[in-house]
C-alpha cells in the first residue's frame, strides 16, 4: 500500500519505523512545525523529522489543512492510508477522506477507556490493573473511531508513565504492523465503541503535580509515577519545591507514626517515610530547585527532614 504517516513526538517512532521496515511503501510524511526550545530558544525539529530525513522522504509540516494549498499538496500522493500517531493536529474532513482507505490512528489506551490528551498518565494515576494500545478508524469526534485491534499490557507496581510510554509506542508499532496485514488482505473486522464505557483523559497541568498528603499513601504513590517524567509530583520542603520522582508504599505502618499528622516526614535509618491521610509513604528519588536528582540516603547526607513537615 502507499501509506502517509503523520506523527510528532518520541511515541510515533517507533510505528514509522514499523512502515520503513515492512513492505508498504510511506510516500509522505506530515509532522508538526519546528518548534523553539531550550534556553537558547532554537527550533528543534520532532523525532519524527529526524527519523524520516534518514530515509529522504518528503516531510510536511503545514499548521492546518484548511487552506486548499495543503489539501491539494495530500491529494495529489494519491495514497491508499494515512497512519495517524500524536500528531497534535486536529484533520479536518477533507483530509481524513484525502486517502483512499481513509485514516487509521494508534492510540494509547484500550478504548473506549481513556479517550483524549493523556491515556498513559490517567491510567496510571487511576490506578488501572491493565492498559494498551488501540488501533482505530478516525472519525472527526475525538478518538470514537471504530476499533480494528487492541495489544494489551499488564501495568506493573514498577511502571511510571515515562517507562509506560515507551512500552505501547512499541507494542503499538507492532499492533500497526498486525492492521496492516488485514488491511492488505482484505481480512480487516472493525469494532464500534461502547459509549457507555468511555472516559476522557484531560490534558495534565502543572497545578495536578502538587501533592495533598491527607490523600492515601496509595494514591500519592499513583501520582507519583503518572506524574513521571511531566511534570513530577511536588511538595513544599523548608518553602522549596522538593520533587518527588519515586516512592513506594509501606505495607505497615510504624504505630508511632499514626500520631503524626499528614506530611509530617518519619525517618530512620536513613529513610525518608511520610505520613499520610491514610499509611506511610518512603520516599526514593527526590530533587531539589537547580539540583540533580538523587536517592533520598545520599539527600540525607546533608539535610535533616525527622520531624518536619511537607506541603
Amino acid at each position: 500500500m502507499k501509506i502517509i504517516f503523520a506523527g510528532t513526538p518520541e511515541f510515533a517512532v517507533p510505528s514509522l519505523q514499523a512502515l520503513l521496515d515492512s513492505k508498504h511503501e510511506v510516500c509522505a510524511i506530515y509532522t508538526q512545525p519546528d518548534r523553539p526550545a531550550g534556553r537558547g530558544q532554537q527550533l528543534h525539529i520532532s523525532p519524527v523529522k529526524a527519523l524520516a530525513l534518514t530515509h529522504a522522504i518528503p516531510v510536511f509540516q503545514p499548521l492546518s489543512f484548511k487552506t486548499d494549498e495543503d489539501l491539494q499538496q495530500l491529494l495529489s500522493f494519491n495514497a491508499d492510508l494515512m497512519v495517524v500517531v500524536a500528531y497534535g493536529m486536529i484533520l479536518t474532513q477533507d483530509a481524513l477522506e484525502a486517502p483512499k482507505l481513509g485514516c487509521i490512528n494508534v492510540h494509547g489506551s484500550l478504548l473506549p477507556r481513556w479517550r483524549g490528551a493523556a491515556p498513559i498518565q490517567r491510567a496510571l494515576m487511576a490506578g488501572d490493573a491493565k492498559t494498551g494500545v488501540t488501533i482505530m478508524q478516525i472519525v472527526r469526534k475525538l478518538d470514537a473511531g471504530d476499533m480494528l485491534h487492541k495489544e494489551e499490557y499488564t501495568i506493573t507496581n514498577n511502571d511510571t508513565a515515562s517507562s509506560l510510554h515507551d512500552t505501547l509506542a512499541t507494542i503499538g508499532a507492532l499492533g500497526l504492523a498486525k492492521v496492516l496485514t488485514q488491511i492488505d488482505s482484505g481480512v480487516i473486522q472493525a469494532e464500534v465503541q461502547d459509549e457507555s464505557l468511555v472516559t476522557y483523559a484531560e490534558k495534565l497541568t502543572k497545578s495536578e503535580a502538587v501533592i495533598d498528603w491527607q490523600q492515601s499513601a496509595h494514591e500519592i504513590a499513583l501520582k507519583v509515577r503518572g506524574l513521571n517524567a511531566w511534570p513530577v509530583a511536588q511538595t513544599l520542603y523548608q518553602d522549596k519545591v522538593l520533587r518527588i520522582w519515586s516512592c513506594e508504599v509501606l505495607e505497615s505502618s510504624d504505630q508511632q507514626s499514626l500520631a503524626l499528622s499528614p506530611g509530617t516526614v518519619f525517618c530512620a535509618n536513613k529513610t525518608i517515610d511520610v505520613v499520610t491521610g491514610n499509611g506511610l509513604l518512603r520516599l526514593y528519588e527526590i530533587q531539589l530547585p537547580g539540583g540533580k536528582r538523587m536517592k533520598t540516603q545520599a539527600f540525607l547526607n546533608s539535610h535533616t527532614m525527622l520531624g518536619l513537615k511537607l506541603g
